[in-house]
């Protein structure tokens, strides 16, 4: 039987304004759950996700939990 390996969970919040920022970058940021300025969300660090970041790097603060 396999054991379902715990993810680490990051909380990002988000900083920055999306006024400016590309549709794809709002997809993103919609797709993380985050709506509005200083919104904070709780997600499993998954390569998905990791991927997402990675695309709003600059509009969001992540931090490790």
């Amino acid at each position: 039987m396999r054991r379902k390996r715990e993810m680490a969970k990051v909380k990002v919040t988000q900083i920055r304004s999306k006024n400016g920022a590309s549709k794809r970058q709002i997809a993103n940021l919609q797709s993380l759950g985050i709506h509005r300025m200083n919104h904070t969300v709780e997600v499993e660090l998954t390569p998905v996700t990791k991927g997402m970041i990675e695309k709003v790097h600059h509009l969001v603060k992540v931090e490790e939990i």
